[in-house]
């Protein structure tokens, strides 16, 4: 049988494995900032406001204020090789696809790149006729976890051929997440040179109208402390961040608690963000670093930032656990 020459080759099939992360700009540079803002803030899933009202405000305001801002917090965290959310994603798939030799793995980027459409379509190109989309959000929310299926989905809608699609759920309560968290809390502790008075879980905000509107969130990550705190055996205090725009958000908020506690008379605390599969700006800037100053400025003394799991041998160990148990039947 003779093929058009444009008819693709049909590679062996195999497996493959795609981690997903939220996203970073290419650069500490206002302009990849606006780049990479324009695109994050204009899905519909993360800001519900009607497009009409909304984009206006986006592309007047807030695209000529907010990029040099945040271009001067990107560079006070930026690695050698990249912002720290891309080297760490990277860091996990290259590490996941030593432990899965019969997998090809990859990452991508909800927002940015390396895109999800341009990493589906590569993975089929290479022959991957069946690939897990693991996007890694320990707490699922409409405007994470949906959104990367969602952009699954508008890729797969586009191919003519598209491969078997599996999808990692939501993994708040897992026990291979708790252990790994609670192992990475315990051991950050232990490396402290002072004993914590309290310990906070900082969570990434949302909207409260979400939680009214039936996305479980806020009940996840409920949950995920509450395991936590057992685990660790220490209570947790829970508190949410990077609060944007007026609206109300889920409280109390990390800042506000934060000062709160400092007032109270506590001198030291730690702080560590469990929602969070690697280290990035809301975790090394806002967190570790503006944390520290506002702790500090209400009175508090002692102040430690727990990093996230990363690509350390506790997060390895969970991501292994989590993908092999939903690759079964195809590895």
């Amino acid at each position: 049988m003779n093929l058009p020459q444009n008819h693709p080759s049909v590679k062996t099939p195999k497996v493959g494995v795609l981690l997903v992360n939220l996203g970073t700009p290419e650069a500490p540079t206002p302009s990849a900032v606006r780049r990479y803002l324009k695109q994050f803030l204009s899905d519909r899933r993360v800001v519900e406001i009607p497009a009409l009202i909304w984009q206006p405000i986006l592309r007047g305001i807030i695209l000529n204020v907010r990029p040099r801002k945040s271009a001067a917090n990107y560079a006070k965290v930026w690695m050698d090789d990249g912002s720290p959310l891309a080297v760490y994603s990277k860091a996990q798939a290259e590490k996941l696809q030593q432990r899965l030799p019969d997998a090809d793995v990859r990452y991508a980027m909800r927002y940015g790149e390396p895109s999800i459409e341009r990493q589906l379509h590569a993975m089929k190109a290479d022959g991957c006729n069946r690939i897990l989309v693991a996007p890694l959000y320990p707490q699922y929310s409409g405007a994470t976890t949906a959104t990367v299926i969602d952009e699954v989905g508008r890729t797969l809608a586009a191919m003519r051929w598209q491969p078997a699609i599996r999808t990692l759920p939501a993994y708040h309560d897992d026990p291979a997440y708790i252990e790994a968290v609670a192992q990475s809390l315990r051991e950050g502790l232990a490396a402290l040179d002072f004993e914590p008075e309290e310990i906070i879980a900082s969570f990434h905000g949302m909207p409260d109208r979400t939680l009214h509107l039936g996305d479980p969130y806020h009940c996840h990550c409920q949950k995920s402390a509450r395991l936590l705190a057992e685990a660790v055996g220490r209570p947790l205090t829970i508190a949410f961040q990077s609060r944007f725009g007026r609206a109300k958000w889920l409280e109390p908020s990390t800042d506000a608690t934060l000062e709160r506690l400092a007032h109270e008379g506590r001198k030291k605390v730690a702080i560590f963000a469990p929602g969070f599969s690697v280290d990035c700006l809301e975790t090394l800037e806002e967190l570790a670093m503006q944390g520290q100053e506002q702790f500090e400025e209400a009175g508090g003394e002692r102040y430690a930032y727990i990093p996230c799991l990363n690509d350390g041998e506790p997060g390895m160990d969970m991501l292994e656990t989590l993908v092999r148990r939903e690759l079964s039947g195809w590895l």
